[in-house]
């Protein structure tokens, strides 16, 4: 059984960032630390700015909790694994508050906030075998409730998000994300993965650095160092549908949205600004149409003092959606002609966006023949 908490301390490598308290009714108060409120940073530019002030969300979307520490925790196959965890423990994962399924993350989320009290449920190390965790993953997305290996399979993928699969690794004192095959994905999709990202950095878009892992059962699995890990220190990260206070579950932004957010938040504007004209490029001429609010992030920079846009991620083509997540100038299914318009809007130097649309046009086209 978790026992019931009221109030939890949230952390930064090591440093107090302020406090969660339960207050009963969906209602979670946050308040940051006085010292982290005269030194530290916004965790979340719109909604908690810096300041003694006692926060409270008055949206549902997160149970209460403000998308900054919802990014916390896992979904899709993460929240999977731990709801087949905590099945097995006799707990009811949706009877939990969000600050006991935040304890029980703890130190393993994405990003740098971490949670105390901590009430993790690993308590065994494994050795990773890429092929074993892909056959014991998909007997679990098979629903097969007796998995023997649901221990080791936790203890490498609790904290994930997204559909798919996903282990992480400890790679050379570094840590990756591995990705695996879920069941409507084809066999290949490690190696879809990976030329995708090839192609993208080709294009000039900044993405982190990726490998190809060797399988003896498929062409592959696809894996990316973490972004929001640098050697020792963990860099503070929230998803562009944090940042707005909307579930990436509602398909309701467009890429307006994000370009705005760059706005307020970024130092260096035109910088970011390029940087996601390029991604939204990719994103249309590529197909990959999976483009949510979870699927753009950002980091905050302690020397620049500044959010920064993230490394790109998650880019694979996706022929089987059709449409956009996110719309360009509301069009779900966008074209050329409304993606500069876009550049208008933001005062873009339109012949530097039509160059880019005609680099992306030329590295995709040379990658299909």
């Amino acid at each position: 059984m978790i026992d019931k908490i009221a109030k939890l301390t949230v952390k930064y490598n090591n440093k107090i960032v302020g406090y969660l308290v339960d207050l009963g009714d969906y209602k979670i108060a946050f308040q940051y630390d006085e010292n982290w409120s005269k030194n530290g940073f916004s965790i979340s530019p719109f909604s908690l700015p810096l300041s003694n002030k006692i926060f409270i969300s008055d949206k549902l979307t997160f149970d209460g909790l403000f998308g900054v520490f919802y990014d916390s925790l896992p979904d899709g196959w993460g929240e999977l694994l731990l709801r087949r965890m905590l099945s097995n423990k006799g707990i009811n994962f949706d009877k939990l508050s969000p600050l006991q399924k935040l304890a029980i993350i703890s130190k393993n989320g994405l990003g740098a906030l971490t949670y105390e009290p901590n009430r993790s449920l690993e308590n065994k190390t494994f050795e990773f075998d890429f092929d074993k965790f892909d056959k014991e993953s998909k007997k679990i997305l098979n629903d097969d409730t007796k998995n023997k290996s649901l221990d080791e399979i936790y203890a490498f993928g609790g904290s994930s998000g997204g559909a798919r699969p996903k282990a992480h690794i400890n790679i050379n004192k570094e840590e990756w994300i591995i990705k695996f095959p879920c069941l409507i994905d084809p066999p290949d999709i490690g190696i879809i993965e990976y030329n995708t990202n090839k192609l993208a950095k080709e294009c000039g878009i900044n993405v982190n650095e990726f490998a190809l892992f060797p399988s003896n059962i498929c062409s592959g699995y696809f894996g990316a160092k973490r972004f929001d890990r640098d050697k020792e220190k963990r860099l503070h990260m929230i998803s562009l549908s944090a940042i707005l206070e909307t579930t990436h579950k509602i398909a309701n932004l467009d890429y307006y949205h994000l370009f705005q957010v760059i706005q307020k938040i970024c130092k260096n504007k035109k910088e970011n600004l390029i940087e996601a004209y390029k991604r939204m490029c990719f994103n249309v001429l590529c197909k990959n149409r999976d483009d949510h609010g979870k699927n753009f992030a950002f980091l905050y920079d302690e020397k620049l003092k500044s959010y920064v846009l993230s490394p790109a991620y998650d880019l694979t083509p996706t022929p089987n959606k059709i449409e956009h997540e996110m719309t360009v100038k509301g069009n779900p299914n966008p074209n050329e002609s409304d993606m500069l318009e876009l550049a208008k809007d933001f005062e873009l130097p339109i012949f530097e966006c039509k160059k880019i649309i005609d680099k992306i046009k030329n590295v995709t086209k040379k990658s299909q023949n």
